[in-house]
């Protein structure tokens, strides 16, 4: 088993792909370079998605995001990639993720990107009195 960082992503099949279900997960250790002053940029990823036939495997992930603990990277650019990269090996039907930076010169970002399959409509919300 691999212990490095990698940009590999590896998938398993969704167990119930017949259901829209939404699968959230929080990465609160994201490190990433300021590519204009080398200082690290520090994050909480915040990922949710509905699955189509794949689901991203946790460890795997995991490796993807050390990946870029030496890579410099502006903010609203590392968020994309990652969704690109996460939608590409998984087609989801639905995906956002939320990358919440910490400050940075007085400056707190968080930069939201989405992805929403072609035809794909979220199912009607249910609100219980």
């Amino acid at each position: 088993m691999a212990n490095q960082p990698a940009r590999d992503l590896e998938v398993f099949p969704n167990p119930e792909q017949a259901r829209d279900y939404t699968i959230r997960i929080s990465i609160p250790e994201f490190t990433c370079l300021c590519p204009k002053t080398g200082q690290p940029d520090f994050a909480t990823l915040h990922l949710e998605y509905i699955p189509d036939r794949l689901c991203v495997e946790l460890k795997a992930l995991k490796q993807y995001i050390w990946w870029y603990r030496d890579q410099g990277a502006f903010h609203e650019a590392v968020t994309n990639q990652m969704l690109d990269d996460l939608v590409a090996a998984t087609q989801p039907r639905f995906m956002r993720l939320l990358a919440d930076f910490n400050v940075r010169g007085g400056i707190y970002t968080k930069v939201t990107a989405e992805y929403r399959a072609e035809g794909w409509q979220p199912s009607t919300k249910v609100e219980l009195a």
